[in-house]
């Protein structure tokens, strides 16, 4: 089981990749809005204006979306829709994804698809 993080920096994406976790299965997830560093900087703390390069790039918002994902095959085809539909994340200020591993949960429920999976497994 894993914690699917991903930050878009473009919101306009966001519909398009929550319809493709909805299509592979994912159904949960939590969505909201974010500021990345250069924001705080350059609105909250303009003594740090002069870090031009940190706050030029910076957006107006961003968009989190945090979801736990049990099944690996879907979480595989989560990233792959990531990077199919905000494109390269290696490009400067369109985002980032990453994955934490999920040692205890509650509050979760997996499908019965999941459940049946896991059974034949043991």
């Amino acid at each position: 089981m894993e914690l699917l993080v991903c930050v878009l920096n473009r919101e306009e994406k966001l519909e398009d990749l929550l319809g493709r976790f909805a299509e592979i299965g994912i159904t949960g997830a939590t969505v909201f809005e974010s500021r990345g560093m250069g924001r705080v900087l350059r609105d909250d703390l303009p003594a740090f204006g002069a870090l031009k390069d940190i706050t030029s790039r910076s957006r107006d918002k961003n968009v989190t979306i945090f979801s736990v994902v049990q099944d690996p095959a879907k979480l595989l085809e989560a990233k792959k829709a990531i990077l199919e539909i905000c494109g390269d994340l290696d490009a400067p200020s369109t985002g980032i994804a990453f994955t934490v591993p999920v040692s205890s949960v509650m509050g979760f429920s997996p499908s019965t698809e999941t459940i049946q999976n896991e059974s034949e497994r043991k």
